[in-house]
């Protein structure tokens, strides 16, 4: 899977399950600010891209993430492992 594809996917995600607008769904969005979303949110989006990602994604990389390319990037290993 590309970053391209992840973002995609988390933008789909976060539009239709927490009713965020896609225009404000940027890779410099950031997930507090911009994006309204709490750690809970966070964790929730995780959940919800099991389906995209094979094995198990650590929750704590949200710890350290702003915005949705600072999501991309931390996701994007998970996505390479076979």
């Amino acid at each position: 899977m590309t970053k391209e594809e992840i973002f995609d996917n988390l933008k789909a995600i976060l539009s239709k399950e927490f009713e965020i607008e896609e225009d404000k769904i940027t890779p410099t969005a950031k997930l507090g600010d911009d994006l309204e979303l709490d750690s809970i949110d966070s964790i929730d989006l995780i959940v919800k891209m099991k389906d995209f990602i094979p094995g198990k994604v650590d929750p704590a990389i949200f710890k350290t993430v702003k915005t949705m390319q600072d999501v991309v990037d931390a996701l994007y290993p998970y996505t390479q492992q076979a």
